[in-house]
């Protein structure tokens, strides 16, 4: 198994995917995990509109042909008709992680009390996890890294602190971070020696 871990980042918008806007999902995503990861890694890109049926399509290709181990979606998580990332996320699921939703929305409502119309999901389909975050590159970079105070001390942890260990877990590279960006938590048993 190779030790680069394979990302894919999956911007979902009707209005990027066409071109009537730029896409700030899939570049806010790339320049946070480029701070955050200390390990080697890449991006698989998609950028694509909110149809379920081709989420559902390019989240298969992403875990199963391209050997993504890790899949951040962007978008299409609110409570409007054309919003179906959760949907579509569950339909190829094996497990939900639960946790990740309910830690999303309570990181979200430091910043705006609308965080509880967000459905975002986490799930594991074979050995990939795959996590839908907010849309805008503000609510991602803190859904990710958590919530810090004036001195910038973190007073409430992001969700990426849990990512690595569930990737070993599920058989996925090891994933080393940048401890001034988000630290890790591994149990003691499972952390690595640095070489």
């Amino acid at each position: 198994m190779s030790d680069t871990m394979r990302i894919g980042l999956l911007s979902i918008s009707d209005r990027a995917s066409d071109g009537t806007y730029e896409d700030q999902g899939i570049p806010a995503l790339r320049d946070w995990l480029g701070r955050a990861l200390r390990s080697p890694w890449e991006a698989v890109t998609r950028l694509i509109p909110d149809e379920r049926e081709r989420i559902e399509r390019t989240l298969i290709e992403l875990a199963d042909r391209e050997g993504c181990k890790l899949i951040l979606t962007t978008g299409g998580t609110g409570p409007s008709p054309r919003d179906v990332t959760p949907e579509a996320t569950l339909a190829v699921a094996d497990k939900e992680m639960p946790g990740f939703g309910e830690e999303m929305r309570r990181i979200s409502l430091n910043f705006v009390p609308t965080a509880i119309l967000s459905r975002q999901v986490a799930v594991i389909r074979g050995q990939t996890l795959i996590v839908n975050l907010p849309g805008q590159p503000k609510s991602i970079r803190e859904t990710l890294e958590g919530v810090r105070a004036a001195d910038g001390s973190v007073s409430h942890v992001g969700i990426f602190a849990a990512i690595p260990y569930c990737v070993d877990l599920i058989g996925g590279p090891y994933m080393e971070t940048d401890e001034s960006v988000i630290k890790a938590f591994r149990p003691k048993s499972a952390i690595r020696p640095r070489p």
